[in-house]
């Protein structure tokens, strides 16, 4: 009868190795999307000032603590100059990431693309979007909760709430974050 004690909390203890490998790997595989996409925000995209001035590629008004919209003129399309550059018509030039707790998934949804929604990664409890902008010749940042023109970093954090383990203290959850410079803000590439 002692064996199979034993036997018991192995087998609740590899579920539980299992579970949070499966967990860590889903955050993972969310954040180098979601980075990756999210630093070439503006890429090819310049403001209307007449100067050329880049643009972080932000929508501002569509872009909160949870969601993030964001264009990039993969393809460099549009006139050069002074004028604006927006041409953001092509699949992976006008990307929006959000929540969807019923689903728990990360979605990534493209107007331009087929389908125009798609899950990142699922079994995820929250994703949330922090802003920091900078201005100014050595900024250091400041965390505003929505984007602003001068935003040049976001931090994108994403948790995951693991089951209950019999046992075990719960709930026990996984916090990865990840730090994305901007390269095409303003204040960015001023920098170089």
């Amino acid at each position: 009868m002692a064996s199979w004690g034993r036997y018991s909390r192995n087998r609740f203890a590899s579920g539980r190795e299992s579970q949070r490998s499966d967990a860590l790997a889903s955050a993972q595989a969310a954040l180098n999307v979601l980075s990756r996409e999210i630093a070439n925000a503006g890429f090819g995209i310049v403001t209307s000032d007449g100067l050329g001035t880049a643009s972080n590629g932000i929508v501002v008004a569509d872009s909160t603590s949870n969601r993030i919209h964001f264009r990039t003129n993969v393809d460099n399309v549009g006139p050069v100059g002074g004028s604006t550059v927006v041409a953001t018509n092509d699949s992976g030039e006008d990307i929006t990431y959000f929540f969807d707790a019923p689903t728990q998934s990360i979605v990534r949804y493209d107007p331009n693309d087929t389908p125009t929604t798609s899950v990142v990664v699922n079994r995820i409890s929250n994703v949330t979007f922090q802003y920091f902008d900078y201005s100014g010749i050595n900024s250091s940042g400041v965390q505003v909760s929505t984007p602003t023109n001068n935003t040049g970093r976001v931090r994108i954090t994403v948790t995951v709430l693991m089951d209950p383990v019999y046992g075990q203290p719960n709930p026990s959850s996984i916090i990865f974050t990840s730090d994305v410079t901007l390269r095409n803000a303003s204040y960015m590439l001023n920098q170089y």
